[in-house]
């Protein structure tokens, strides 16, 4: 059989292609899920903001602008 070309493979290593992709699909994702940090500082971290709150006034119209307007 010729299967040195993906257009001449037969339906076995087609097969198998596929097969070889999702196990190395899986297996990055349970690598990346099990990587993350879990130390007992991040579980608890909280997010925490300084700084002044702005707060929105009042809607404003706009009937002119000195933008340029490009045609």
């Amino acid at each position: 059989m010729y299967n040195s070309t993906i257009f001449a493979a037969d339906r076995a290593t087609h097969l198998k292609i596929v097969g070889i992709s999702l196990v190395a699909s899986v297996a990055v994702l349970l690598i990346g899920m099990t990587a993350r940090n879990t130390t007992a500082a991040d579980t608890s971290a909280r997010i925490q903001v300084a700084g002044p709150v702005f707060k929105a006034g009042k809607p404003v119209a706009m009937s002119h602008s000195d933008m340029t307007v490009i045609r």
